[in-house]
């Protein structure tokens, strides 16, 4: 079974909805290793992430906006931000994450997706890691994703590093010559991905898209995730 996550890195949702469909395949998994089974055979869930951008604006190299600020602007008023954020630190709460929205800064999220594609090319086991990693950095510990050296200590705790890191996520993504530039490829991956999420109209995150057939829209509840895994495992 093969699954797209198609998310942005600064959407608290996404992190909400990652940990519950990680549990789900977890559960999936222990329910299958149980001696009372059922006889059919639990396939292996492959999942990936596909880059979105819900804020393509925000900038790279200036100094951060608190996120406070950002909501605040963007839904009318601080009392309403605070309500807002409030719900989602609740709701990830109940999921074993810590939300710091307080802390939070807004971020640019290129260079993160460009990480992850990184990830992927070179050591595609470790992009779910990778990506829990910087939406921790993001919503936990309150630093700027779209600082590069940020990225690559947030790369590094979970395992990966890379001597093109710095390369891929800083290049502006122009091939120079008959070779593809180093920026060039996860430049061209990133944008790949929006172009892949525009062709399926999916324009909300996080949408969860299995054997590139049908999408899973929003950070449903584990136990839906749970359910639907059963029956395209059972198909």
């Amino acid at each position: 079974m093969r699954v797209e996550v198609v998310s942005d890195l600064v959407c608290p949702w996404c992190y909400i909805g990652k940990r519950r469909f990680d549990n789900a395949v977890a559960q999936v998994a222990a329910q299958r290793a149980t001696p009372r089974a059922s006889p059919v055979s639990s396939p292996a869930v492959t999942i990936t992430y596909r880059a979105y951008q819900l804020d393509p604006g925000a900038p790279q190299d200036t100094a951060p906006e608190p996120v406070r600020d950002v909501y605040a602007r963007k839904f009318g008023g601080v009392a309403r931000a605070d309500e807002i954020l409030a719900n989602v630190t609740a709701v990830a709460r109940d999921e074993g994450i810590t939300f710091n929205m307080h802390d939070a800064v807004r971020a640019n999220t290129l260079r993160a997706h460009r990480l992850l594609k990184l990830v992927e090319l070179e050591a595609p086991l470790l992009q779910a890691a990778v990506n829990e990693s910087i939406m921790a950095a993001y919503f936990t510990e309150g630093r700027n994703i779209a600082d590069v050296a940020t990225l690559i200590d947030c790369a590094a705790r979970v395992g990966f590093s890379s001597s093109a890191t710095a390369e891929q996520l800083v290049g502006d993504g122009i091939s120079n010559g008959a070779s593809e530039g180093a920026s060039s490829i996860t430049a061209r991956a990133v944008a790949a991905d929006l172009l892949w999420a525009a062709d399926r109209d999916i324009t909300a995150v996080p949408t969860f898209v299995i054997n590139d057939s049908f999408a899973v829209p929003g950070a449903q509840d584990t136990s839906t995730f749970v359910r639907l895994l059963t029956k395209m495992s059972n198909q």
